[in-house]
């Protein structure tokens, strides 16, 4: 590739794993560009600025960042403390952007990539052409900027999915967007407070997102009458389905699991098990909810989709990508974090040849690598990126290399609701799902429900 060596690789996603690939390639004295398609470093994670991280500053720190933010003066935070959101974004992600400088643009969002004057039909001369990357700016001007290679790191905070089972949005979900959100609410936002005080909500998910809001709307249903959340699962419940309680590796997580379960214990939710939405229909100011099997849920005011995320690939749409037919996440890399085998704790790491694609000198690294799969890890996608800037510099040792150690429990990380210091303290148990038992539901539920061990929807990370 001669003829684009002076050219700069181009980071896609100012984030976690974006900007660490820049700190990687800048050590290795490859010039990065990074568009950010935000007027600021970590856009994505400051959208959930307010929810608290299960990983510590210990795993939300790159090592190549943290060598490149030194001189600036930077210290890492306490390494076993629990940041938020917002915390990881201004502590870290922006002085690690700031130190970058002027090769991170803001307001460049990417609407498509190929090879320059080759569609994706073309072999001739192909791997010889640069990339061209189609850019749009803040103010609607267009640009072309040319590429010796791609790192997409744009993560899938902008796609999440939609409320209907078969992952196309239900009839009338988009005719009900002004009642829809697909985000954890901030509920401390006295305006978002307010959007959900008093209010029946539907809550739809099993995962550590929708854990996190039941608990959340269990605390205002304390003080706020009249407020109560409808928790729908598209599954019954099962031993998995409030996560690994007092058994969870990190303490935390565990006891987020454990307070969703105790907004329905406690009656501030009922959970409707089974259930996959069809469509959802306007009643009176409110919404209905009508299943596949026939059943029409109460009216509720508010829904809250949590769902999972899923990969943006529309402007790939010119670049030869071999992508596994279900999670459209690397071939290769596809049945190390299939989520029905795997767990956080159970996914090696892995560099540049399990992300590597037809199109030499493209890769998707960090969350949108892994396409639908929920399981993944800060940690990993610094591995992910150290492994692929060594092979851009053409040191295949290094990017063969692994340097990233696991537990066989998994060290994993994700996004929680938890303040209370006691919930960060303990060590033992691990990412795994618990054995079945019997789970009691309702306040002062006499029947116990039985249950098997079910993976549920949501994978055990998601930092």
């Amino acid at each position: 590739m001669s003829t684009t060596a002076d050219l700069p690789v181009v980071v896609i996603g100012a984030g976690p794993a974006g900007l660490a690939a820049a700190a990687h390639l800048v050590e290795r004295g490859i010039e990065p560009l990074v568009l950010e398609a935000g007027p600021t470093a970590a856009t994505a994670v400051r959208g959930w600025s307010h929810v608290r991280l299960f990983s510590t500053w210990s795993e939300l720190v790159d090592p190549a960042a943290e060598r490149l933010l030194a001189p600036t003066g930077w210290a890492r935070p306490e390494a076993d403390t629990f940041p938020t959101g917002g915390e990881w974004a201004k502590r870290y992600l922006q002085p690690l952007a700031d130190a970058l400088g002027e090769t991170v643009r803001y307001g460049a969002t990417v609407t498509g990539l190929s090879r320059l004057g080759r569609d994706r039909i073309v072999d001739a001369d192909r791997e010889r052409q640069p990339f061209t990357i189609r850019v749009t700016r803040a103010g609607g001007a267009e640009e072309r900027i040319l590429g010796r290679a791609v790192i997409d790191a744009s993560g899938t905070w902008s796609t999440p999915a939609p409320i209907s089972a078969d992952g196309l949005p239900a009839l009338g979900e988009h005719a009900a967007s002004a009642r829809v959100s697909y985000r954890i609410p901030d509920l401390k936002d006295p305006a978002v407070r307010a959007r959900y005080a008093g209010k029946r909500t539907a809550v739809i998910g099993s995962g550590a997102s929708a854990f996190t809001t039941l608990a959340a709307l269990a605390d205002v249903a304390k003080d706020e009458p009249g407020t109560h959340a409808v928790w729908i699962l598209r599954r019954a419940l099962s031993g998995s389905t409030f996560g690994g309680g007092s058994a969870d590796q990190l303490p935390a997580r565990g006891a987020l699991g454990l307070a969703a379960k105790a907004a329905v214990d406690d009656g501030y939710a009922e959970a409707v098990t089974g259930f996959r939405t069809e469509a959802v229909e306007p009643a009176d100011g409110r919404l209905v909810l009508a299943g596949e099997d026939g059943r029409r849920l109460e009216p509720v005011d508010e829904v809250i989709v949590l769902t999972g995320l899923r990969p943006d690939l529309s402007f790939l749409s010119e670049l030869r990508l071999a992508l596994d037919e279900r999670l459209q996440a690397p071939v290769a890399l596809a049945p190390l974090i299939d989520p029905n085998q795997h767990s956080c704790g159970t996914v090696y790491p892995h560099g540049h040849r399990e992300l590597s694609h037809p199109e030499q000198g493209v890769y998707l690294v960090g969350m949108k690598s892994y396409g639908r799969a929920p399981t993944f890890l800060a940690t990993t996608g610094y591995e992910q990126v150290r492994s692929v800037t060594a092979a851009l510099a053409g040191d295949t040792e290094a990017a063969d290399r692994v340097e990233l150690t696991l537990p066989e429990t998994g060290v994993c990380g994700g996004a929680g609701l938890f303040d209370e210091p006691a919930a960060a303290q303990g060590d033992e148990g691990g990412c795994r799902t618990p054995a079945p038992a019997l789970v009691r539901t309702g306040p002062g539920a006499s029947r116990p429900v039985a249950v098997t061990e079910d993976t549920g929807s949501g994978g055990c990370c998601g930092s």
